[in-house]
């Protein structure tokens, strides 16, 4: 692997956070729906989004998808991060500690220190590696509700 370079993807990215986007969806071997331009423009835009890409040269490698939220028991902010994945032929190289990393520091930049993330109990490989970069768990039942 060259040189890692990570980026926060912003306004003007758009051709990038879609082959990112896609990346990700085929990582998770989930089906995904074609996201317009104007819907992609729309979230690079947003300031609590963060949509992070780590390349190799040219190539996009891996990624994650992060949102800042307003905390409502104190005037600061916490970040989640939604998702986090890397090409199948770029694991276990360091890009997931990169990302984290540099998603962790752009938000200390802003003033937030608290991120945090969900990971499956059944996903030995996500605790490992969150474990790894000095995170906690905390038990906790997410619910979802859809339709």
């Amino acid at each position: 692997m060259g040189d890692l370079e990570v980026k926060r993807l912003a306004r003007g990215d758009e051709a990038v956070a879609a082959v990112l986007f896609a990346m990700m969806a085929a990582v998770f071997d989930e089906g995904s729906a074609p996201l317009s331009e104007e819907y992609v423009r729309k979230l690079l835009g947003t300031d609590s989004f963060w949509a992070m890409a780590a390349f190799d040269g040219a190539d996009v490698v891996g990624g994650l998808t992060a949102h800042t939220l307003p905390m409502t028991r104190s005037p600061s902010s916490e970040v989640f991060i939604y998702d986090l994945a890397v090409r199948e032929d770029h694991q276990r190289q360091g890009v997931a500690t990169r990302l984290v990393d540099e998603l962790r520091t752009g938000a200390a930049r802003i003033g937030i220190y608290d991120v945090f993330v969900p990971a499956d109990n059944e996903d030995a490989g996500a605790l490992e590696f969150y474990r790894a970069q000095g995170a906690d768990a905390v038990p906790v039942t997410f619910f979802t509700f859809t339709r």
